[in-house]
């Protein structure tokens, strides 16, 4: 059977060789922007490039100290992970000492808010700032299991000089992501720091287990609220999220809080996962990676990106596991699939300005593509109205389409200025010079 790509020390021993193969590869990297060797995990290999690309330094300062004292206190008792943490020092605090190990808690942006477990591991872990208040994002910290497992959204661990800062290599850690859930918000991450043992298997199926025993206590936790909370007055319908996608290059999001332009990446995973809540599914990273890239792309490439676009639409607007659409989203493109399933062609013409993300190659956007606009001709050809002919003809989808030009001439009456332009048209298009 082939180990998981997220444990770092399948057999969950130490193993020597690789740690001295993991040195020269990351100095390898560092150096001279060397291309991945085989004995780097693809999850190691991406955070490490992640990790150069946003600046970060192997042997830099000490991760930043985001929030002190009154602050940090104030931050923490508000934190929704507050009232869970005796699940966690239940689960993993109470043997850290004598398992030689600390546990730490995060929020959704890398911050340490609670730090526990053997305090002499605690007082080294000082020594690089793994305090409570300091910020362990990945794009500041580099390869780390909180801050890359807060990344992808993934359960994760490293071993030793799997960590991107060399003053970090001489420990292990295994980290798993917690969510809301009730809105599939990111909440933050739990996390184990030690020795070797810590990039173990077992251990990361502990902190994994860990981290559902603190979700299902935030479930327990919200029915009892609702339960003893009184009900609240009927709220105004606010209007559903709106993705247009038709005629553009990148997708245009419309909030109720105001339009966001997305990247064309982005444009392509909103879409997908549409078009699956469309058909009542989700979709998992694996999925979404073969539907997005040609070729074989790794899914955690795509758990990046959502996590980075759940940070710039909402967490309650994408959930994961699988990944989905947690509320309604219109898009332009199942409206004219609405307006054509009633024949009201039309109004489905004229609401379709061109193609579906037409810059797009993503294999499943492009499938997406082709099947609204096959849908579309062949209801305006069946049709054989002059009007939404001509007015089809004018898309650049149109402009080469003979049998397009061939029915509007046919309908068109015999001897009219608009037949001759018609006519002169098809008749480039039959002799192959009409200008592209």
């Amino acid at each position: 059977m082939t180990a998981s790509p997220w444990l770092a020390l399948p057999e969950g021993r130490p193993d020597p060789a690789l740690a001295r193969r993991l040195r020269a590869a990351h100095e390898a990297l560092v150096t001279s922007s060397a291309g991945p060797p085989r004995q780097v995990r693809s999850v190691v290999w991406e955070s490490w490039r992640r990790s150069l690309g946003n600046g970060v330094d192997p042997d830099g300062v000490a991760p930043p100290v985001d929030l002190l004292d009154d602050d940090l206190e104030a931050y923490r008792a508000a934190h929704p992970l507050a009232p869970v943490l005796p699940v966690i020092r239940r689960l993993l605090v109470e043997d850290a000492e004598d398992d030689r190990m600390i546990v730490a808690v995060t929020d959704a942006a890398g911050r340490m808010l609670w730090v526990e477990g053997d305090p002499r591991l605690r007082s080294r872990a000082a020594g690089m700032n793994f305090v409570e208040g300091a910020r362990w994002a990945e794009d500041v910290a580099g390869t780390n299991a909180p801050g890359t497992a807060l990344a992808l959204d993934h359960a994760v661990q490293f071993y030793g000089g799997e960590h991107y800062r060399r003053p970090v290599q001489s420990w292990s850690c295994s980290a798993a992501p917690v969510h809301s859930p009730v809105t599939g918000e990111l909440l933050g991450a739990i996390d184990v720091t030690g020795g070797d043992h810590v990039a173990s298997p077992q251990m990361l199926t502990l902190v994994r287990a860990t981290a559902a025993a603190v979700e299902a206590e935030l479930r327990w936790l919200h029915r009892a609220d609702l339960e003893t909370r009184p009900a609240p007055p009927p709220a105004a319908a606010r209007p559903a999220p709106r993705l247009e996608v038709l005629g553009r290059d990148r997708a245009r999001l419309v909030l109720p809080s105001g339009p966001v332009q997305l990247s064309l990446r982005h444009s392509e995973l909103l879409l997908l996962l549409a078009e699956a809540a469309a058909a009542g599914e989700g979709r998992t990273a694996e999925q979404l990676a073969a539907e997005c890239h040609r070729g074989d792309t790794a899914g955690v490439t795509v758990r990046a990106e959502l996590s980075r676009l759940r940070r710039l639409v909402g967490a309650h607007l994408i959930g994961s596991r699988p990944y989905r659409l947690l509320g309604r989203l219109d898009t332009d493109l199942d409206r004219v699939r609405r307006l054509l399933d009633l024949g009201a062609v039309a109004d489905a013409l004229e609401r379709y300005p061109g193609a579906v993300l037409p810059r797009s190659t993503a294999p499943g956007v492009a499938a997406a593509r082709e099947r609204l606009a096959h849908r579309l001709r062949r209801a305006v050809l069946t049709g054989r109205r002059p009007e939404l002919l001509l007015r089809y003809s004018r898309l650049p989808e149109a402009r080469a389409d003979v049998a397009v030009w061939q029915a509007c001439r046919e309908v068109l009456p015999p001897g009219s200025a608009r037949q001759a332009a018609v006519a002169a048209h098809l008749g480039r298009l039959r002799r192959g010079d009409l200008a592209t």
